[in-house]
């Protein structure tokens, strides 16, 4: 006798709206307001990040095997925490009760869906971006790469330096925001909906595209607020990235809607 397994069907895909900049506006004052609900929880998941930037730090200091291991590691965690904060905002949006047993239990149960795909390609993101840098390098510098530059920036001060420094920040800053635009609403799409993470990659591209003045401005503020937390050693991000993880809940609310 043929035994029959039932799956889940696959939940009817949203679609994409328009989003203002005064959106943008409330759903960032809609994440600082959540991490004001739901302190605990924000310190929680944002102590990932930052026990994971000082593992980069005190680990991969001058071996390159640590670096290596970790930053290829943190690509894989770090969007278990980024589901931490959205199912925080969607329980506070749902008037769920805040369990942290049943916060964790998601984000633990996040592990058999699609979110482990997007932390390997992030990582397959990471290492083409470190190969595309170095040949860059390579590429600009020729044979002074092989100089010892260690003690001095003279090099890069010069007129080939100046111009692979250029070049560096314009093609790193192309595939970041194409990696924002992959994952912007893909992640918070995985937790809520029963797709998988093709489809909600493509439909967060379709999202940037539709609202490409307004994604722009979000992956600068994102960078900027990031750039800014870094700086007291990694302890802003304490606050910074709840925040930020609230308000991208709600901009996936509003970027995507239920049809009718």
């Amino acid at each position: 006798m043929t035994k029959t397994v039932e799956l889940r069907p696959a939940d009817i895909l949203p679609e994409v709206g328009s989003v203002t900049l005064h959106e943008l506006w409330l759903c960032l004052k809609a994440g600082v307001y959540d991490f004001r609900r739901a302190p605990a929880f924000g310190l929680f998941f944002s102590a990932v990040y930052v026990l994971g930037g000082f593992a980069m730090l005190w680990l991969g200091a001058g071996h390159v095997t640590w670096t290596l291991a970790t930053a290829l590691g943190f690509p894989l965690a770090a969007p278990f925490a980024a589901v931490g904060l959205y199912e925080v905002s969607r329980r506070l949006e749902a008037g769920l009760p805040l369990v942290w047993s049943e916060v964790l239990g998601v984000v633990w149960a996040e592990r058999g869906r699609q979110i482990p795909w997007v932390g390997a390609i992030i990582v397959f993101y990471f290492l083409f971006w470190t190969f595309l840098a170095h040949m860059i390098f390579a590429l600009f510098m020729g044979l002074s790469a092989i100089t010892n530059i260690s003690d001095s920036f003279a090099l890069f001060l010069g007129p080939d330096g100046l111009r692979m420094i250029a070049v560096e920040m314009v093609v790193g800053g192309l595939l970041a925001f194409l990696l924002f635009s992959l994952t912007v609403v893909s992640l918070p799409l995985l937790l809520d909906k029963e797709v998988d993470f093709v489809t909600a990659m493509i439909l967060s591209v379709r999202v940037v595209s539709a609202n490409l003045f307004v994604m722009l401005v979000w992956a600068g503020l994102i960078a900027l607020m990031t750039l800014a937390a870094l700086l007291p050693w990694f302890l802003g991000l304490m606050v910074v990235l709840p925040v930020l993880g609230h308000a991208t809940w709600h901009l996936y609310r509003r970027a995507l809607y239920e049809p009718y």
